[in-house]
């Protein structure tokens, strides 16, 4: 029997191929799906299955296109209403791969179909479970999601449930089994994900919160409950998406992959009102580049950002890359369910540049440049990051405008005054400085290399958070 885990770093996010015997199946396939098919037909072996442990909201899987390309059954859990042929499975039914079996375990609580698939070898030896999101290396799934959905799912009522899921159907599993989850860290679907992105129960049972067998019911739900951030405004969008149906992945890459000198370029912006989306590295970006576009640099966290910062998953897109990765841009955009790039510019930004027309850029500073400025006059630091990194510690007087809520962040700046804007290292920070300058705000300074440039010259006051104490 084989089973490999086919992870994907951008979304943190891991899906699952199995084959026993000529028969092959893949849980939580990626919206790209050919790397399936290439691998199964490689031992000759026949896709039979395609489960799905719920229905995502951090990415549009790929399970229609694979059905629909290899005839393979599309299976979830209890309850699941999918918008197209798919088998709805009973708790604790048994699907057939090869000399290998799959029971559907029903694990409500991060949503209602949530669904658990446990694998057992030809002796019936259980030996691996795929937990999607009801179970993850150091954490659990949040509970909040499915209310954007559907209203009545209260966190409060999900986090119950996930309680009884995890008593009644994981807790009574032999230690020895692999635990093979939907995501690691990095993704929002939890709270503390570890970066290992597999583990044995048995250790989970002793190092997981979640498992905790002398947690109640109430403090299970406050553990789980406490410290939830607002998820990305996409993620309903992706659910909904994953319900319904959509395009299959060559439409959106016929449409995508339209060449466009800049001359044509510059016509399709101002005629369709596409977004220009640059997807160089930052360092590029600020050197150059089209008036009014964004940079989303491909290299870094690509996909989430995209979905939390445009918030219209059908918003027409035009695209600057790098030559060469125009269709991996076009995917990645599409596993996160924007599928509307229309275009990309022929020859990169260098033709853009050659070609004569308008070019803007975005003034950077060195931290030690910075650090001497400073020591002479009153500055205005804007720090991106995220509040919890800005809390642990930061530069004394900074400002802490989140890139993740940069609608209510714009609100804190004035556009008559010089900002000096730095994130950890540099990525984050350019984004926020095309899309502010976008925005009319003319007088943003980056500071490449950011936060951690500025700690390392030594040359600024830092501000720590300090957790209270009860004095006793």
């Amino acid at each position: 029997m084989i089973i490999e885990q086919i992870y994907t770093g951008c979304l943190a996010q891991g899906a699952y191929y199995i084959e026993s015997d000529g028969e092959a199946a893949v849980i939580d396939p990626l919206r790209e799906v050919q790397a399936y098919i290439d691998r199964a037909a490689k031992n000759n072996a026949r896709i039979k299955y395609v489960f799905e442990t719920h229905f995502h909201a951090d990415f549009v899987s790929g399970h229609l296109d694979l059905a629909r390309k290899t005839g393979a059954t599309i299976v979830y859990g209890p309850t699941a209403k999918p918008g197209f042929e798919a088998h709805v499975a009973s708790d604790k039914e048994i699907f057939k791969v090869g000399k290998a079996s799959i029971t559907v375990l029903h694990t409500p609580g991060h949503t209602m179909e949530s669904s658990c698939f446990l694998l057992s070898d030809e002796r019936g030896k259980d030996i691996a479970i795929f937990t999607g999101d009801t179970l993850f290396i150091g954490d659990v799934g949040r509970p909040d999601l499915a209310q954007k959905v559907v209203k009545e799912l209260t966190p409060e009522k999900l986090a119950s449930l996930l309680f009884d899921s995890i008593r009644n159907k994981i807790l009574p599993l032999a230690d020895d089994i692999i635990i093979y989850p939907a995501h690691g860290a990095g993704s929002a679907c939890g709270k503390n994900m570890s970066k290992e992105t597999t583990d044995k129960l048995g250790h989970q049972k002793i190092t997981n919160y979640a498992l905790n067998p002398n947690l109640t019911r109430e403090e299970f739900m406050q553990e789980l409950l406490t410290g939830l951030t607002p998820p990305p405004a996409y993620f309903p969008l992706n659910v909904l998406m994953n319900i319904k149906g959509y395009e299959s992945i060559e439409k959106v890459l016929e449409r995508g992959k339209h060449a466009l000198d800049p001359a044509a370029f510059e016509s399709a912006a101002n005629e369709s009102m596409a977004l220009v989306l640059d997807t160089r590295d930052p360092e590029h970006f600020v050197k150059g580049h089209i008036p009014n576009s964004i940079n989303i640099g491909i290299n870094g966290n690509f996909a989430p950002w995209v979905g939390a910062l445009i918030p219209n998953i059908r918003q027409k897109i035009l695209l600057v890359a790098d030559e060469g990765r125009e269709e991996e841009v076009i995917t990645r955009l599409a596993r996160v369910g924007y599928d509307y790039a229309i275009g990309f510019l022929k020859g990169g930004f260098q033709s853009w540049k050659e070609s004569g027309k308008e070019i803007d850029n975005i003034d950077s500073i060195s931290a030690e440049e910075l650090s001497t400025i400073k020591q002479k006059n009153n500055l205005n630091i804007v720090d991106v990051r995220r509040l919890s990194e800005y809390e642990s510690q930061h530069v004394k007087g900074a400002i802490n405008a989140p890139l993740d809520y940069i609608n209510e962040s714009m609100e804190k700046l004035d556009k008559t005054k010089t900002y000096y804007v730095h994130c950890d290292g540099g990525y984050r920070s350019v984004i926020f400085n095309s899309i502010l300058r976008a925005r009319g705000f003319e007088r943003l300074i980056d500071i490449p290399g950011g936060f951690k440039a500025m700690k390392t010259s030594g040359n600024f006051e830092l501000s720590e958070y300090v957790t209270p104490t009860t004095m006793l």
